[in-house]
């Protein structure tokens, strides 16, 4: 009978076919690390999602991504009751990890690493959850919800808080409740997620205070359909030893990721320097009182550079301290001074404005000449 359901619910679907090659997004690696484009957190027609399990392969070979976790909930599975009704077959009998059994072989196939994973779905508090890196899916379907992050724990689950600011659980304010405290002092909060759909401020203060580690994901339950040119997909970067599950496993406990959202890059200041250092290839060249600052973006990233206040000795030409000005991808941007008083050398303070090392607060960098 399970099988029939299964042969019957492909037989409905229209898969996608993407023609295209696989995606490049170019961001730096850092030193010692390799730089993983990951998203963690989508659905398929095994819980709320619209799609067949393989789909989501697609879309992550075609947009770039290194890795995906496909993390169908585990307390609703609204798509596979109407199968179930409209079929009078049953669903009790259909594994939890189902979605994962079926994209894996294709994952591999593709070369986009497959972790497994399930959304642990319950009212706020705690909300939910995403545990990742599970052995066993159907072991964490339990009645008590502490039960089921006892269940991930023991399968050395990375477990994440999905969506803090959600409206539909949290309308007024973005709240942290006793039993997210009782989860992060036990082990089973190790990240959340600054980005789903919208960036949550509070989440990355969280994250920075707490020592938790940054998520974004887009919780893709409809297709993702291909972006324009320069756009991408919310995403994970993970700072990772090497292009493995188990290196991606060691970066998320180690707290080594940052989140791409939009133009947006979202982390802690020493990874996000040194991406930024890597991603721009900088030189300072000096004639007749002048010193020019060339910046060569080597990378997809956009940097959007703001003056920050200086020595008053350095003249900027062209009024650039007066707006921010982008340094687009691939593209080269220069900052032109005038040297007075005499002086050789000085600091040219500069804010990146979308590079936010503290909640919507741009990361301060000084190039110096």
């Amino acid at each position: 009978m399970k099988k029939l359901l299964i042969v019957s619910l492909a037989v409905c679907i229209s898969l996608p076919l993407f023609a295209q090659g696989k995606g490049k997004i170019a961001i730096p690696d850092l030193k010692g690390f390799v730089t993983l484009k990951c998203d963690f957190h989508m659905h398929t027609m095994f819980s709320d999602g619209t799609v067949w399990p393989t789909v989501r392969v697609d879309e992550a070979y075609r947009d770039g991504l290194d890795a995906i976790a496909i993390t169908d909930h585990l307390e609703g599975r609204r798509y596979l009751q109407v199968f179930e009704k409209q079929s009078g077959l049953p669903i009790d009998g259909i594994s939890h990890n189902i979605s994962y059994e079926l994209a894996q072989a294709y994952a591999k196939e593709r070369g986009i690493m497959l972790i497994r994973g399930s959304e642990i779905t319950r009212q706020m508090p705690p909300g939910h959850s995403n545990a990742i890196f599970i052995s066993n899916a159907d072991a964490l379907v339990t009645k008590e919800f502490m039960d089921a992050y006892i269940a991930a724990k023991e399968q050395n689950a990375f477990i994440f808080w999905n969506h803090p600011g959600w409206v539909a659980q949290q309308p007024d304010t973005t709240r942290w409740f006793e039993v997210h405290t009782q989860l992060l002092q036990q082990g089973m909060m190790l990240g959340i997620e600054v980005v789903n759909g919208p960036y949550y401020p509070e989440a990355h203060r969280w994250c920075l205070e707490k020592n938790l580690t940054m998520l974004g994901n887009t919780d893709s339950h409809g297709p993702i359909a291909p972006f324009a040119v320069g756009k991408h997909r919310t995403m994970t970067l993970v700072f990772a030893s090497s292009a493995t599950p188990e290196a991606i496993h060691e970066a998320l406990k180690e707290r080594r990721t940052a989140v791409y959202y939009d133009e947006f890059i979202i982390g802690e200041e020493k990874y996000l320097k040194e991406l930024f250092e890597n991603a721009l290839e900088i030189t300072v060249k000096k004639a007749d009182k002048t010193a020019t600052v060339t910046l060569k973006n080597k990378s997809d990233l956009t940097f959007r550079l703001k003056i920050a206040e200086h020595d008053p000795r350095l003249v900027y030409l062209r009024n650039v301290n007066l707006l921010p000005f982008t340094i687009a991808p691939q593209a080269v941007q220069t900052i032109t001074v005038r040297l007075n008083d005499g002086i050789q050398e000085g600091d040219i303070n500069i804010s990146v404005e979308n590079f936010l090392t503290q909640p919507s607060e741009g990361m301060a960098y000084t190039i110096k000449i």
